[in-house]
């Protein structure tokens, strides 16, 4: 009989009792794939276990994580810690120390396991002030301490009856994980999830993903310290899926030709990245070539599942599909099933063109405090539809408030903020999480986001007008990397664009237009701006008069994590990009 599962430790062993894989996890060392067993995976989570009792961590402790990539050692650690009665926090790498510092200070860590040398140091500036008795390096790194020290402590097993003691104690109900989340203003908050919220979140989203148990291949590398992704891996842990950790964005092809996945998960970005590089890529062909890559693109931007287009459409994407879709199918491995987009919204644009390429992206929607997700596409049985996060998963609640605020219910449902009950009591109300998001059903049950309650603003003229919309539109050009709408307060609406540099440099040249090659003389180019200037005004088309984007400016940098533009998950910190381009915001509203 299968064990039950209510604990996150506990999926390891179903592993082992139901799919026993050769290769539970694997991960590129020095170009070679290093991959460990169910069996190996769950000794060492043991053996670490050991050595932290060793050490001295009793339960509730907490230990932090900080990765700069996911890694098979990431996975072992977190069991490993869990079963003691410890809590794992993980910590995004690329925040800044004095985040760490916040993170590592409210969460009380006293342990931290780090992955290399760049976020060793890091932590070295700012452990101090912090309570951390000791830190561990994934990377083999001189003169310091090692994650392999403490299985060494563990070794001898003589206390694995108190490691089983201290798992029996463990109930679902308990606190499993503190997930600060980044947050687009103020400090980040300590998010705290149980065993049972993931548990039950993992176990419920199984049913729409489309898996083949003990066969299926997946490649990870969105970062694990989200739970997107971490519910993912206890999801594929459960379903026997051989997990391959990628080494960058940038190998991700690479990686997939290697090791072809049957699926993957990504934010928008990486997806809008993925696609803009192809079609540059068509940009490079000529004659007939050129003219059939377009033609493939065109066909597979009017997708529509189910054959709802009919059968000639159908025959011309069968066409399409043979003599262009499957190289790009080929450049991800050949053999992806389906991908999974979560954490911001995904463009419709490549919904249907991802789809048409027989690589359908399982759009979904969820967030930190909902372990994650609530609702999500499912490519069977009617359950896709583009322009939608899909419909609710089982034992979860959606209710639309009068305000149009997506109001949750579930056992997925945080605990709270750590250590912050007002914040706590702000959004868990009569039993609902109040998610700051607006949406709305469509008459089968879709779920589709309309924008978001914190957004949202007020012109001077006293006209409300939804930025997320007018962005996601603006976005669909492959002129326009990133956008972001202001006029909090003012007369109109206006916008701070950042341009896809690499598609314009590949533009100017095809055209043969007489402009200079760096950000500077791009951004400052009459052709440019008037070429921008189009784009406003198709996507003004769509909107009304007092939502219009009637000025933009263009910026002259890439919006990053590191400069501060971005969160960890690729969203918009807009209070900081509007201090940042304060000159071009009063330029604009000649202030």
């Amino acid at each position: 009989m299968a064990a039950e599962i209510t604990r996150l430790f506990d999926f390891p062993y179903f592993q082992l009792e139901n799919h026993n894989l050769k290769k539970a996890f694997s991960t590129k060392h020095n170009n070679v794939w290093e991959s460990i067993s169910t069996q190996e995976y769950i000794d060492q989570a043991n053996q670490l276990s050991r050595g932290l009792i060793n050490l001295g961590i009793q339960p509730n402790d907490k230990i932090a994580i900080i990765s700069s990539n996911n890694r098979t050692e990431w996975n072992v650690c977190d069991i490993g810690i869990l079963q003691t009665g410890a809590q794992n926090v993980p910590i995004y790498p690329t925040i800044c120390k004095e985040d760490y510092e916040y993170v590592l200070n409210h969460s009380e860590a006293i342990y931290c396991f780090v992955s290399d040398i760049e976020v060793l140091e890091k932590v070295n500036k700012i452990k101090g002030n912090t309570k951390l008795k000791g830190v561990y390096t994934f990377d083999a790194i001189a003169r310091e301490k090692s994650w392999k020290d403490i299985l060494e402590l563990g070794k001898d097993n003589t206390n694995q009856k108190e490691v089983e003691q201290r798992k029996d104690a463990v109930k679902p109900e308990d606190l499993a994980t503190l997930i600060y989340t980044s947050g687009t203003t103020g400090r980040p908050k300590g998010v705290m999830l149980s065993h049972q919220n993931i548990v039950t979140n993992v176990l419920a989203a199984k049913k729409r993903v489309p898996l083949t148990d003990g066969e299926d291949i997946a490649l990870s590398f969105l970062p694990i310290c989200h739970i997107f992704e971490r519910m993912i891996l206890y999801l594929y842990q459960y379903c026997g899926v051989s997990i391959y950790f990628a080494e960058s964005i940038e190998k991700l092809s690479e990686n997939a030709q290697e090791i072809k996945p049957n699926i993957m998960t990504a934010v928008p970005r990486l997806y809008e990245k993925i696609y803009d590089k192809i079609i540059l890529k068509g940009e490079t062909l000529a004659g007939i070539k050129k003219i059939l890559f377009f033609w493939a693109v065109n066909l597979g931007l009017k997708y529509k599942p189910y054959r709802e287009n009919g059968w000639w459409y159908e025959k011309q994407l069968s066409l399409a599909r043979k003599l262009i879709f499957s190289k790009w199918q080929a450049a991800l491995g050949g053999e992806l099933k389906c991908m999974v987009s979560g954490s911001a919204a995904l463009q419709p644009r490549l919904t249907r063109v991802f789809a048409a390429a027989n690589m359908p992206i399982m759009e979904g929607y969820g967030l930190t405090e909902t372990s994650p997700v609530v609702t999500v596409n499912d490519v069977r049985n009617g359950g896709f539809r583009p322009g939608t996060v899909g419909k609710v998963i089982d034992n979860v609640e959606i209710k639309i408030a009068e305000t149009g605020e997506i109001l949750v219910k579930g056992p997925n449902i945080m605990m709270g903020y750590y250590k912050d009950e007002e914040k706590s009591a702000q959004v868990l109300k009569d039993g609902y999480f109040h998610t700051g998001d607006k949406g709305e059903f469509d008459a089968d049950g879709f779920l589709k986001i309309t924008g978001r309650t914190k957004e949202m603003f007020k012109t001077s003229g006293g006209k409300y007008v939804v930025p997320p919309l007018l962005e996601g539109e603006l976005k669909q050009s492959l002129f326009i990397e990133q956008v972001m709408v202001i006029g909090e307060g003012e007369k109109m609406p206006a916008a701070l664009v950042q341009l896809n540099f690499d598609f314009i440099k590949d533009w100017i040249d095809k055209k043969g237009h007489k402009i200079g090659k760096t950000n500077e003389e791009i951004i400052q180019s009459e052709i440019v701006i008037n070429r921008v200037q189009q784009e406003v005004d198709k996507c003004n088309t769509n909107f009304g008069n007092w939502e219009q984007i009637k000025r933009f400016e263009l910026t002259p940098n890439i919006w990053t994590i590191d400069d501060g533009h971005l969160t960890p998950t690729m969203k918009m910190k807009r209070p900081i990009i509007k201090e940042i381009y304060k000159d071009l915001y009063n330029k604009i509203y000649l202030k």
